[in-house]
């Protein structure tokens, strides 16, 4: 496997890189430890402040790149590093692109004060963006290494099943514990409940027929689920719920105290690395770490 392992210095990035502690990498796998010095636009007339400003970034970004590397110390994956001058969302799509990597790894660097329910701007630019699937490391994804709690949000879509393939291809624990999860989104969801009740028999007969039909193709996307991972992984829960995505998702991820969700990536047509609107608003408001799954190696 090949990571590109963003790292800005911060204490969002140095969990993103002891998460890589987390998984089974070998000599044969390999890390780019990336440091891009970033340059805010120039707002002042007084060039001896923004050389002194670039000069004392140039002069910090080899340290940040040293203290990744002593988090990294444990691991056998071979490393490389580089640090860039340029705008990181840019360099790191096309970085990873360029590298043909696997996999890009980023924190959450949010908002100071507001927990981890925001993300940084460069690591959200780089998820829309990057045609490479994306895992955005949140605080507690390294609180133990011990198995980890897998979230895999399933919904049927090519997307959804290149996320499966990649996360039977992150070299996680085989004992990991991965509940899949199917989403339904009812054809009567804006129906509430306590009105059902008052239609006809014809109607309750229709709802009772159109639910019975969402449960067997909830039941056959979970099957499909299962047979990209079922071999890889010996812990698999299934569980069908009805309601929004995104709040089903993040609900069921609290509840299990998952260290992980997956999702596809299921952007618009002809935008196939843009975000949908459930990837995007699990991204924003999970507490756990979150894989967005967009191409696997090999497809």
């Amino acid at each position: 496997m090949k990571i590109l392992l963003a790292t800005d210095g911060s204490e969002y990035s140095d969990e993103a890189a002891r998460s890589l502690l987390c998984l089974d990498l070998t000599v044969e796998d390999e890390i780019m430890l990336t440091h891009v010095v970033s340059w805010i636009p120039f707002q002042y007339d007084a060039e001896s402040y923004y050389s002194s400003l670039k000069q004392i970034k140039q002069d910090v970004a080899p340290r940040i790149i040293d203290a990744a590397l002593e988090v990294l110390a444990p691991s056998k994956a071979r490393i490389s590093t580089a640090i860039i001058d340029g705008a990181p969302e840019r360099y790191i799509v096309d970085a990873a692109e360029a590298g043909d990597m696997d996999l890009i790894v980023m924190g959450a660097r949010g908002i100071k004060g507001v927990k981890s329910l925001l993300i940084g701007s460069v690591t959200k630019a780089v998820t829309l963006h990057s045609a490479k699937p994306v895992l955005v490391i949140k605080p507690g994804f390294c609180g133990s290494m011990e198995k980890k709690k897998v979230l895999f949000a399933a919904d049927g879509s090519d997307f959804s099943a290149a996320a499966a393939k990649f996360l039977a291809f992150l070299p996680l624990s085989a004992d990991s514990e991965i509940t899949l999860m199917h989403v339904i989104w009812s054809d009567f969801a804006d129906i509430p409940d306590r009105f059902v009740i008052e239609v006809n028999d014809r109607i309750k007969d229709m709802l009772a027929d159109t639910r019975a039909e969402e449960f067997r193709e909830s039941d056959r996307i979970l099957e499909e689920a299962k047979g990209y991972l079922g071999q890889r992984f010996k812990n698999l829960t299934a569980v069908s719920k009805v309601g929004d995505p995104s709040h089903e998702i993040l609900r069921t991820a609290e509840e299990m105290h998952a260290d992980m969700i997956v999702v596809g990536c299921r952007g618009l047509k002809g935008m196939a690395s843009m975000m949908g609107s459930v990837s995007r608003n699990v991204l924003t408001h999970s507490d756990s770490s979150v894989l967005i799954g967009k191409t696997c190696r090999g497809q």
